[in-house]
């Protein structure tokens, strides 16, 4: 049973959510040979505080670009 975990900032709509976990099934019983049933996909939402890049925060980054 595989279980993927996916790390996004929030903000992406329930739409694009459901594409990619739809995606990622797809992918994982494609190249797996697993059964939809036993693919597991937990998504984790983190604000733009909550996530940094080499020290520095994604708010940091988007204040600086004008964001």
């Amino acid at each position: 049973m595989p279980i993927i975990e996916m790390h996004l900032l929030e903000g992406r709509s329930v739409e694009k959510k459901r594409k990619a976990v739809a995606a990622v099934t797809a992918a994982l019983v494609a190249s797996l040979e697993v059964p939809a049933e036993t693919v597991r996909i937990l998504i984790t939402e983190h604000s733009s505080e909550n996530f940094s890049v080499a020290g520095v925060t994604v708010g940091q980054r988007n204040e600086a670009a004008g964001k």
